[in-house]
C-alpha cells in the first residue's frame, strides 16, 4: 500500500519539537505500531533491522524506535492470579495479561529467591544492527519502561495494593530492583551512536485518575524517571513519557522529573486543549486521536481530526501527531494512512 507523500527524515526537527519549540511543522509520534500495519504499508514483512528502518522512513517519520531484548522474568517464576497469553484473531504477536491478584513477589523471602536479570543478559544487538541502516537525518529513540508496572505484575495488583501499607519495605524493594535495571539499560542506549530521545513507558493511570496514590509514585517511581531524565539531559537529548489516563495530580511531578514530552493524551481522560492551556509552555504534547475512531471511524473523519489538531495544538510548536495510545492491528490501513498524511 503506498502513501503519497515523499519525506526526507529530519530528526532535528522533531527534536526541536519535543523540547517545545517550533520546527516550522508538525512531526509524527508514536510509541507503537502494529507490524501488520508495518508491512501493508511497507508492502513486506517486518523481518530485520533494514526492514523496520524502511518503514518509518517510507511512513514520514524522523526516527526508529527501538528496545532492547530483555526477559524481566529469566528465572522462569510461575506467573500470578490473573495471568495468560494469547493469540488473538488477527493479530500478529502474541498478547499477555498482568497478573491481578497475587503475584510472584508477595513477601520479602520471595523477593530474596526472585531471579531478575543481569545486565550482561540484556540484548542491545539491534542498536548495533540499524546503525548502519539508518538514512540521513534519522536517528534512533531507545525506548523501554514500566517500573510502576513490572512491581506490581510481580506482587499481583491486589497483594501489591495491600502491601502499600502492610508492607512497604516490600514494595520499595521491587521498585528499586527494577529501576536499578533499567537505569543501566537506560544508560547503555543513551551511549549508542545516534540515539537521539529515550523514551519511558509506564501506565499510571485510568480515565477516571491515577491507580493509586501520588504519594506512591512521589516515593518510589519518580525517583527513577528524575534519574532518567537527569540522563537525557546530561545528555542533551529529549525524555518522552508515555502514560495512559487522566494524570492531572502528577502534571507538575512530571515536569520536576525532566519530562520533556507527555504522549499520548488519551481523549476519553484528558482533554489536550487543557493541557496546552494550562502547560504548553512546560510540555511538548503528543498523539490524541481516539483509537476507536482511528479504529471505526472513516478516513475523511481521521483526516479532519488531525488536522484540527494540527492547526490547533500544533500552531506554534510543541506538537507532534499520533494515536491517542497505540496503532494496534485493528486499525485499517487507510485510516492510519489518513491519519500520517495530514501531517504532510
Amino acid at each position: 500500500m503506498k502513501s503519497n507523500f515523499q519525506h526526507k527524515p529530519d530528526f532535528e526537527a522533531l527534536k526541536q519539537t519535543l523540547l517545545g519549540g517550533d520546527a516550522g511543522r508538525v512531526p509524527l509520534l508514536e510509541l507503537a505500531i502494529d507490524n501488520g500495519i508495518k508491512a501493508k504499508i511497507l508492502g513486506r514483512a517486518i523481518q530485520g533491522p533494514q526492514d523496520l528502518v524502511d518503514f518509518f522512513a517510507k511512513a514520514g517519520y524522523d526516527y526508529v524506535r527501538l528496545t532492547p531484548k530483555i526477559d524481566m522474568n529469566p528465572g522462569k517464576a510461575i506467573p500470578g492470579e490473573g495471568y495468560r497469553r494469547s493469540v488473538l484473531a488477527g493479530d500478529t504477536e502474541e498478547r499477555s495479561w498482568h497478573s491481578t491478584g497475587k503475584g510472584m513477589i508477595t513477601t520479602l523471602a520471595d523477593f530474596e529467591a526472585f531471579q531478575f536479570p543481569r545486565p550482561e543478559d540484556i540484548d542491545y544487538s539491534a542498536f548495533e544492527d540499524v546503525q548502519n541502516a539508518l538514512p540521513e537525518g534519522m536517528k534512533i529513540i531507545a525506548q523501554y519502561g514500566d517500573i510502576f508496572t513490572w512491581t506490581w505484575h510481580f506482587m499481583g495488583f491486589e497483594t501489591f495494593s495491600y502491601a502499600l501499607v502492610e508492607n512497604p519495605e516490600l514494595v520499595q524493594r521491587v521498585f528499586d530492583a527494577i529501576g536499578s535495571i533499567e537505569m543501566k539499560l537506560f544508560e547503555t542506549m543513551a551511549d549508542f551512536d545516534n540515539v537521539g530521545a529515550i523514551f519511558y513507558s509506564d501506565d499510571i493511570a485510568y480515565h477516571s485518575g491515577l491507580m493509586v496514590s501520588p504519594v506512591v509514585f512521589q516515593s518510589d517511581l519518580f525517583p527513577w524517571m528524575k534519574k532518567i531524565g537527569d540522563l537525557c539531559k546530561r545528555k542533551q537529548i529529549p525524555f518522552i513519557y508515555h502514560t495512559d489516563g487522566r494524570i492531572w495530580e502528577v502534571m507538575d511531578d512530571l515536569k520536576r522529573c525532566g519530562v520533556d514530552a507527555l504522549q499520548p493524551l488519551e481523549p476519553q481522560a484528558i482533554d489536550i486543549r487543557e493541557v496546552k492551556r494550562r502547560y504548553g509552555d512546560k510540555f511538548c504534547l503528543a498523539g490524541n486521536i481516539d483509537v476507536d475512531i482511528l479504529s471505526r471511524g472513516t478516513p475523511k473523519q481521521i483526516e479532519a481530526i488531525a488536522r484540527g489538531l494540527i492547526e490547533e495544538i500544533g500552531r506554534g510548536g510543541g506538537y507532534c501527531l499520533g494515536s491517542g495510545n497505540t496503532v494496534p492491528n485493528y486499525v485499517p490501513v487507510e485510516n492510519y494512512l489518513a491519519m500520517i498524511q495530514a501531517a504532510f
